[in-house]
């Protein structure tokens, strides 16, 4: 089927940005002093400018970056991403693990998965992640859409209010239905909704997000919408023009330009507010596209390769647009992994981790202010989703890896290396010596040599399993 072109979509849909605000440059104040104001009485808007930034991080579901438009798709409408990257910070080099639940605990947490990660759907309990780093701040804090972590037959997990959410709205508890999407089935703050066969569940879940920024306008927020689109099934919205559509490919590309709509609704919410100032806002999304999913980018076609660790599995956007000195506009080539946000985040407001917290990541938060700061030289990823599945012969059943790369190169623990610019799907491994491979090694060798919380049985039954391909 020809894919039609949808990136002149009627953007009277979308939200348009109205002027930014403007803020006096004489009031200061520090963070402890607004919060101890915050107790004690109503905060003026003119104080509230000066207070610690807002944090509002959206996490699409499966979506690599040749999805979006401000990295030069053109088969994509997503002119609310476009206005944010034009506002803030795009990175070129973002970088996730194959599948949402490795990637979601190394967002969350700030290590690589080689230390924390126990099995798919599962998050162990008792790790600090960037909500407790908010709420011990004096931030309400919030998480709306997909959750999944709730643990496993294998593999103890927590529920949202456990990991340092004060409200949350979620899809996939332990508690709630398969459905998503259309008549949605949904847990809020231990209560299942029931909103019925013609509610879509994005909605929902967004309307949660600005009720939550409006209830909380007053304080310093973080909101972290998981949004579960575009994951499959894919299934029209209620913005797609043949709602009996059962194609997966233009349903897609209908679920992306919701991503996007709804992601405007929160930029909207933050503007009417007149709380985009003082909002740091991120896009990002937790792994690469599905694998039956064909996208025209950079002058060929890429078939989505989510749960494998090429580059359509693992290469996705980031878009961050913030307060301050922020830049609109600038484009990066900074590497960035996921362990790297809990301790951006971190710098951002000025609270710092736990002194005995080990994380593997890094700020970027000196790049998106304009300093130099401290780039990586190379990513390290450890990759075992499923170790108690029966087989490891697909994707989402990966056998035991461990690679390391950096903007071009990738070698893996058993000795393969790529050029994955020049060969992105990784079928043809080079022979090469070079200091860059002697870099790589070094780097997956300052790691465990297997996950500390994956039981031996399940490695040592990985071992020599040949890497699966869709």
């Amino acid at each position: 089927m020809a894919i039609e072109d949808k990136n002149e979509a009627n953007e009277a849909d979308y939200f348009v940005p109205p002027k930014p605000a403007t803020q006096s440059s004489k009031m200061k104040t520090t963070r402890r002093q607004f919060l101890t104001a915050a107790a004690m009485a109503p905060i003026t808007s003119a104080i509230a400018a000066f207070r610690p930034p807002n944090v509002v991080l959206i996490l699409a579901d499966d979506a690599g970056r040749e999805c979006f438009a401000p990295y030069g798709s053109k088969q994509y409408s997503t002119p609310n991403l476009t206005r944010l990257a034009a506002q803030g910070v795009s990175f070129n080099y973002c970088y996730s693990t194959p599948l949402c639940t490795p990637s979601r605990t190394a967002l969350m947490t700030g290590k690589s998965n080689v230390r924390n990660y126990t099995d798919f759907g599962a998050f162990l309990p008792g790790q600090y992640t960037f909500a407790n780093l908010f709420k011990n701040a004096g931030y309400a804090t919030a998480i709306s859409g997909k959750w999944q972590m709730q643990g496993t037959p294998d593999a103890p997990g927590v529920p949202a209010d456990q990991s340092g959410f004060d409200t949350y709205c979620l899809w996939n508890t332990g508690k709630t239905g398969r459905d998503r999407y259309w008549n949605p089935s949904i847990e809020c703050d231990g209560k299942i909704l029931a909103p019925g066969k013609d509610a879509y569940g994005p909605d929902i879940f967004t309307q949660f997000i600005e009720d939550f920024i409006e209830k909380h306008r007053q304080r310093p927020f973080f909101a972290y919408f998981a949004t579960p689109l575009p994951h499959e099934p894919f299934l029209t919205t209620p913005d797609s023009k043949d709602r009996n559509s059962k194609a997966p490919q233009s349903n897609f590309e209908d679920m992306i330009a919701y991503t996007d709509k709804t992601t405007g609704r929160i930029l909207a919410t933050l503007d009417r507010l007149g709380l985009s100032d003082n909002t740091l806002v991120l896009f990002t999304a937790d792994n690469g596209t599905e694998h039956t999913i064909h996208s025209r980018f950079d002058g060929r076609t890429i078939r989505g390769d989510k749960g494998a660790p090429t580059d359509a599995g693992i290469h996705v956007p980031l878009i961050v647009r913030g307060p301050g000195t922020l830049t609109g506009g600038k484009v990066l080539d900074d590497l960035i992994d996921f362990t790297d946000f809990l301790p951006t985040l971190s710098e951002a407001i000025g609270s710092p981790l736990p002194k005995d917290l080990q994380i593997d990541g890094r700020s970027f938060w000196p790049q998106l202010t304009g300093k130099k700061g401290n780039p990586r030289e190379w990513i390290y990823t450890y990759y075992f989703p499923r170790p108690f599945a029966g087989k490891y012969d697909t994707p989402y059943t990966y056998p035991e890896i461990r690679y390391a790369h950096n903007r071009r190169f990738k070698l893996y623990s058993d000795g393969r290396f790529y050029d994955t610019v020049a060969d992105p799907e990784e079928q043809h491994p080079i022979e090469s010596n070079n200091d860059v491979r002697r870099k790589l090694q070094a780097a997956i060798d300052s790691f465990p040599a297997h996950g500390l919380k994956i039981p031996a049985e399940h490695w040592q039954r990985a071992k020599g399993v040949k890497p699966p391909v869709w």
